[in-house]
């Protein structure tokens, strides 16, 4: 079905300056097989991806080597060829959903669209066809959905709705591109089941793009670990994590946040990470009461957030988990202000901020930083990454510009980018990269507290370990606050000192670590930590089958609101 041999992709990064993404790749994938592309972000995984639909032609990349996909020289086929090849015969769902969407189309009539250009369907047929694999995918109340857009869905919807895009016309090969890189758990769990099924079923191949380790284990037959555009091992699925031969694939396992691996925490608690940073006041940094905020869609009023009370004290890292729209993102933003609450208090050093003034609220926001979970869509792509990273200090006004540019150079080397790369834009960054360059602009103001939505769900998993690292320096150093919010839980048992559950819109479970991961009291608690993805195949395999005799898990209601 696809066999590569000696891929080679070259960029034109400057006039004279030719970088190689891909060098001398070779691979094969027969029918209903599965290989999954493993590496670190930048190792040119997503470039092969592309390659295999002809995606670089007309961008000014060069190819070499030969593709062929079900039969067809991907290099040598006309642009009428290639259209025939995409979506009916292989398909990809790509890694970024906001970018992929078209914000003024339904999201139904969309996948319709998609459907009707490959085949003879009729628009109700087509429209019939899109709430069918909706459905499919886990989006709750397909058929009155379909007529939404994309920003009323919430980013795992947004993910779930380009892989029914992908799936509607039944491809023989998916290439997906870290397909769930924004779902939650349990959806991942799901989506990786119905990947499984369907290549039982209709024999479709696979080729898998993620940096996450556990997926792999869960979706594939064989494992392809690349680095610097080389493959460094490859094997099955089994052999490669079971028994690593090369030091860079035994680094990467090694780097896999676990559920069950025993975490190392300052001596004292939470507090004591800030013990050598400045004197900070006594009592929580942030104090929510009683948080509501609701939104309305048409006639309809849609409570995305609750009741929920939390402290977060400085210091302090509060771990919030749950399903893609339980409003751990709309909680976030109110807890920095860029959301107004409906009810209930905020209170930030002891100031009651939920019903401040804009004005009212300019000396604190400096102290109050957000790393957003879609970097596409936080990045000016007509300005460099350099100035978007200065954004906050040129607005503080507390440096001149030669003393702004170093900072901003420091920041970068900071989160793991080149400073020489200050004056490249967002769209010369693998998705990996571009978040690295938001978490860079959240620190370059000095916040005392920093929401972080989901900071390092598009991070391979050494540059997660990197940036993790490094937000717990900053904490010793500064005494900084961190609300942690993620469908990761590993990741989170990891950073985290506090955990809150979140479901519908409401917190359900609140403890430490200890308690919530050791010794969940909620039924709800447990179903999110048994869909954690296993780096064990043989219990992959077993945890799958597992998941097949309990009931179909209910969509959380706050699905309709924002995140």
């Amino acid at each position: 079905m696809v066999l590569v041999e000696g891929l080679t992709v070259d960029f034109t990064a400057g006039a004279d300056d030719t970088v190689r993404a891909v060098d001398g790749l070779s691979f094969s994938l027969t029918a209903g097989r599965a290989i999954g592309l493993v590496g670190e972000s930048g190792s040119g995984k997503s470039t092969v991806a592309g390659a295999l639909l002809g995606l670089h032609r007309g961008t000014g990349a060069r190819v070499g080597g030969t593709v062929r996909v079900a039969g067809t020289d991907i290099g040598t086929a006309t642009d009428r060829e290639l259209r025939a090849l995409r979506g009916a015969v292989a398909a990809m769902v790509f890694q970024d959903p906001l970018s992929s969407l078209d914000p003024y189309y339904a999201v139904g009539d969309q996948i319709a669209e998609v459907y009707r250009v490959h085949t003879d369907a009729t628009r109700r047929a087509a429209r019939a066809r899109a709430v069918e694999v909706l459905d499919r995918v886990g989006i709750p109340d397909a058929a009155r959905r379909a007529r939404s857009r994309p920003h009323e869905f919430s980013g795992g919807m947004r993910q779930r709705a380009l892989i029914a895009m992908a799936l509607a016309c039944e491809p023989r090969l998916l290439i997906a591109d870290e397909p769930t890189t924004a779902l939650d758990v349990t959806v991942q769990a799901q989506i990786l089941d119905l990947l499984h099924d369907l290549r039982r079923e209709t024999g479709m191949g696979l080729l898998l793009v993620t940096h996450d380790v556990g997926v792999a284990a869960e979706s594939v037959d064989e494992v392809l670990v690349m680095r610097h555009g080389r493959e460094i091992e490859r094997g099955g699925v089994a052999d490669v994590l079971g028994a690593p031969k090369d030091t860079y694939t035994r680094t990467l396992l090694s780097a896999v946040p676990r559920v069950d691996a025993p975490v190392e925490r300052a001596p004292g608690g939470a507090s004591a990470r800030g013990t050598g940073g400045p004197l900070i006041e006594d009592g929580p940094l942030i104090e929510a009461a009683g948080l509501r905020r609701e939104f309305r869609r048409g006639r309809r009023t849609v409570t995305a957030v609750d009741g929920v009370s939390l402290t977060v004290a400085p210091g302090e890292t509060l771990g919030i988990v749950g399903e893609s729209g339980s409003g751990k993102t709309t909680l976030g933003r109110m807890l920095v202000r860029l959301l107004d609450p409906t009810a209930g208090t905020l209170r930030y050093r002891g100031t009651e901020i939920g019903t401040a003034s804009e004005k009212e609220l300019r000396p604190y926001r400096r102290e109050l930083q957000m790393i957003f979970q879609d970097p596409v869509s936080s990045l000016n792509p007509r300005r460099s990454v350099g100035e978007s990273v200065a954004d906050p200090l040129r607005a503080a006004g507390v440096l001149d510009e030669r003393e702004t540019v170093e900072r901003v150079r420091g920041l970068l080397e900071r989160v793991g980018l080149d400073p020489d790369r200050y004056d490249r834009y967002p769209h010369e960054f693998s998705g990996g990269q571009r978040q690295r360059v938001g978490i860079a602009r959240a620190l370059a103001a000095e916040p005392r507290l920093i929401v972080c939505d989901e900071p390092v769900s598009a991070l391979d998993v050494t540059t997660q370990a990197q940036v993790t690292a490094l937000l717990a320096e900053l904490q010793r150093e500064l005494g900084l606050a961190l609300v942690f919010i993620a469908h990761d839980l590993a990741v989170v048992r990891q950073v985290s000192d506090r955990i809150a559950v979140m479901k519908d819109g409401r917190i359900v479970e609140q403890g430490t670590v200890e308690e919530v991961y050791g010794a969940p009291s909620e039924a709800y608690t447990k179903q999110l930590l048994a869909a954690v993805p296993a780096l064990d195949p043989g219990l992959a395999a077993a945890r799958r089958a597992a998941r097949r005799e309990l009931p179909a898990p209910v969509a959380p209601a706050g699905e309709a609101a924002l995140a």
